[in-house]
């Protein structure tokens, strides 16, 4: 085979058919003739394609992740921001408690003058209804 084939067109290149008998009482119809430059072309264009969408498969999943990213950095935000209001919120009970307990009442009626009546003063009233 000379070095000139190689590069020949492939029409060119490969030897001519050899002509067929046909019969003449059934005609059937001519299929499309397919040449084997659209077939090349789809064998350049195939990996291409798959090139394509394997990238843009690729960007959606950096995309995704970048947007979990972005997610977990907010929840770990207001993880922070409500563990800090759990605080404030204990702190403030605490003091709420130290505010309402009985000596520092007792010690505020004191400096106001009031003092404690005595046991034997006390009395109850009966606030239900009387049927």
């Amino acid at each position: 085979m000379a070095a000139v084939d190689w590069f020949a067109h492939a029409e060119l290149a490969e030897p001519a058919p050899a002509p067929r008998r046909r019969r003449p009482a059934v005609e059937r119809p001519k299929a499309p003739v397919r040449s084997r430059r659209r077939h090349a072309n789809r064998r350049v264009r195939s990996p291409i394609v798959w090139m394509t969408l394997f990238a843009t498969l690729l960007a959606g999943v950096v995309a995704v992740n970048v947007a979990v990213l972005r997610a977990h950095v907010a929840v770990t935000r207001l993880d922070q921001e409500r563990a800090q209001l759990e605080a404030q919120n204990q702190a403030l009970a605490s003091e709420l408690s130290a505010a309402s307990s009985a000596p520092r009442i007792e010690a505020a009626a004191r400096r106001l003058g009031l003092v404690q009546a005595p046991a034997a003063d006390t009395s109850y009233l009966d606030l239900a209804p009387q049927h």
